[in-house]
Formats: C-alpha cells, sequence, structure tokens
C-alpha cells in the first residue's frame, strides 16, 4: 500500500501506518494482497493480554485505503474493549476486506484470506461481521481452524447481538423513564441487516412504535410489512420525534451534524464507533440530557457467540450470558449519573481495569 524505495532510507516514526498504530495501541497488522483472486485486506491485533485477539472480518467498498486502515484500527480496538467488559478471556482484533461483497466474493478469495488468517499462529480469530456470512466462514475454514460462527457450531452471531442489544436498551430505558417496557416507545432503527432484523422483531413483539432505514430497499419493504414497522429515508431518520435512536449500520452517526438534530433520550444500538469523536460527541450526549449505550457494551452478544463456539458452550449459555448486559448498561449508566463523567469514560475504564489487572497477572516472576 505505501511504496518504499530503499527501506533504510525510511524512518519507521513518520510511517503514517506506524503512527495510527501507535494512536491506538496496537500490536500488530498485517497487510494481505492475492492479485489472483483479488483479496485485498488488512487484519489488525490490538490487544491479547487477555487471550487470543477475536473479531469478525467486514468487507466493504471503502473510499481509499486509509479509510480501511482508520476503520480497522477502530474495530479491532473496539473489540479489546468489548471483550474485556464482558468477562471473556479474549484479545480484541478485527479484519477488513476491501471490496463489494455483492459482486467480488469467491470461494478462492475468501480460501486466501483464511491463510493470511492462518498464518498469525491463532494470535486472531476471525468470524463474520458486514458484509460476510457464515457460508464466506467455511470457505475460511478450510484454510484455518482459528474461524468461529460456523453453519452447524454457534452459527450466525446476529440473534444474540440482536438480544444484547434489545435488553440493553431496556436497562437505559429503566434508567430514563422509569420503567423498562419499551411498548408504546418511538424507536429508530437505522440499518436493518441481520442484527437490525432481530432487533426490530423484539421491538415489535414487545408493541414499540418502529422507524426504519437502510440502503437495501427490498429488505426495507420486506421488514416493514413482516414488523409494521414505518420506513423513513435515510437522512430523514435523524429528524423524527423519537424516543430511542438505534444506530445498526456503519459507526460514526453521532457527530455535530446529526446531534443537532436527534430529538431522542437515548441512544442504544448494535453499530460500532456510533460516536464520531469519543471526547467531543460522548460529552455532548451527556449535556443534552441523552443516555448513550456505549456501543462495544450494548453489542457485546455478538463476540459472546461466538466465545462460546471457541469454549465448546452452548447457545442458551450465549443467550443467558448476553442477558447479563442489561446488568452491565445498568451499572455504567448508574455510574455515569452519580460521577458526573460520560458513559463511554465510565466503559472504557471498567474495560482498561480488568486489562491492567490480568496483565499484572500475567507478568514474569
Amino acid at each position: 500500500m505505501f511504496e518504499v524505495k530503499n527501506i533504510e532510507d525510511t524512518n519507521l516514526a513518520d510511517n503514517p501506518v506506524i503512527a495510527q498504530m501507535s494512536k491506538y495501541d496496537h500490536e500488530q497488522l498485517l497487510f494481505c494482497n492475492d492479485n489472483a483472486t483479488g483479496l485485498k485486506a488488512i487484519i489488525a491485533v490490538h490487544n491479547t493480554v487477555l487471550g487470543p485477539a477475536l473479531g469478525g472480518t467486514r468487507m466493504w467498498t471503502y473510499t481509499n485505503e486509509m479509510e480501511a486502515l482508520n476503520d480497522v484500527l477502530r474495530l479491532s480496538r473496539g473489540m479489546t474493549y468489548k471483550n474485556s467488559i464482558s468477562g471473556l478471556n479474549l484479545g480484541g482484533g478485527k479484519a477488513v476486506i476491501i471490496g463489494d461483497a455483492r459482486s467480488m466474493k469467491s470461494e478462492a478469495l475468501f480460501r486466501r484470506f483464511g491463510k493470511f488468517v492462518n498464518s498469525l499462529g491463532g494470535k486472531y480469530i476471525t468470524a463474520e461481521d458486514v458484509g460476510i456470512s457464515p457460508v464466506d466462514m467455511t470457505w475460511v475454514s478450510m484454510e484455518t481452524d482459528h474461524v468461529v460462527g460456523l453453519p452447524g457450531k454457534s452459527g450466525d452471531p446476529s440473534p444474540v447481538t440482536a438480544h444484547g442489544t434489545y435488553v440493553g436498551m431496556k436497562a437505559c430505558a429503566k434508567e430514563q423513564f422509569g420503567s423498562d417496557s419499551l411498548s408504546g416507545k418511538k424507536v429508530a432503527v437505522q440499518g436493518v441487516g441481520h442484527v437490525g432484523e432481530y432487533l426490530v422483531e423484539s421491538l415489535a413483539k414487545e408493541g414499540a412504535d418502529i422507524y426504519i432505514t437502510d440502503i437495501h430497499e427490498p429488505t426495507l419493504k420486506r421488514i416493514s410489512e413482516t414488523y409494521g414497522a414505518k420506513v423513513v429515508g435515510l437522512d430523514e431518520i435523524y429528524d423524527i420525534d423519537m424516543d430511542i435512536y438505534a444506530p445498526c449500520a456503519l459507526g460514526a452517526t453521532v457527530n455535530d451534524d446529526t446531534l443537532s438534530r436527534l430529538k431522542c433520550s437515548i441512544i442504544a444500538g448494535a453499530a460500532n464507533n456510533q460516536l464520531k469523536n469519543e471526547s467531543v460527541h460522548g460529552k455532548a450526549v451527556m449535556e443534552r440530557g441523552m443516555i448513550y449505550a456505549p456501543d462495544f457494551a450494548l453489542n457485546a452478544g455478538g463476540v459472546i457467540n461466538c466465545y462460546s463456539e471457541v469454549k465448546g458452550l452452548s447457545p442458551e449459555w450465549a443467550m443467558g450470558k448476553a442477558d447479563e448486559i442489561y446488568g452491565t448498561i445498568s451499572n455504567i449508566v448508574k455510574r455515569s449519573i452519580s460521577e458526573n463523567v460520560p458513559t463511554y469514560q465510565i466503559a472504557n475504564k471498567m474495560a482498561e481495569e480488568r486489562i491492567a489487572s490480568i496483565g499484572k497477572v500475567k507478568l514474569p516472576l
């Protein structure tokens, strides 16, 4: 990705990749290229103090390679925090494949990617994420054992992710409204892919008033007809009168522009990295009297599902563990209110404290 004519003349401290790694305190990056299959990917290992780095692979049409790099760095860091705050013995990692998931997939591409995963010797365990299906992971597993979320095992993590998001949303409602009932509450779900649809299903069963938007119109139409949800435009979603905003697509949708438009009391969704700038927008959300459920704590159901496969635990265990997200979110929000500190800072502190504690245990005698 970066042409170096003479490595001896190159100052690594000036390399934008090394600078980015240092910014987020990453352990390792692996750049993957294979002209024969068209594979262009990046694997990021953020932290392995708690265990091997586990995190999904995302396939997306990034504008450029630096955008992909920034995404994989942020996502892998988020996985470290997510695994830690969920009490899992896993570190954080992530992978991105640059390309159109609707037209560029092939067995050869995913098998080649599997070889790259395998080259890390178990330091990174992959799974599905945006643009990736369990079938794709089956192709990856032909070349490496370091993959979870396979059909016939823990399978699609989306139901567990959606369930954790749903119970965490209820925990926020309890703090904000005095009751965790979502019946009659106006909930705007941005993105109704695998996780978003399962979330809509749970909300519909409880009698919530649901608004949905997505880039894929056939999916919108089907979900609207199935669950009675109201379809709104991609940009219109920020302006509707709602109680809860649930971003379930890509990140950074809570930003300078949208915060001045959002009329919700709660932000609780399954997307990663919802705050465009944590320090700026995390504080701004709190100052507006909104409750923000930190994404890596709220959407941990997916990695819980994958962990159950790594450890040979049952689907029932995974759902039960996801139920604990209610208590985790409740604790974060209560501490945020009592300490007058943004929820993201409380969640980060909780995750970092566990990593630091286990890090001391692992120090050599």
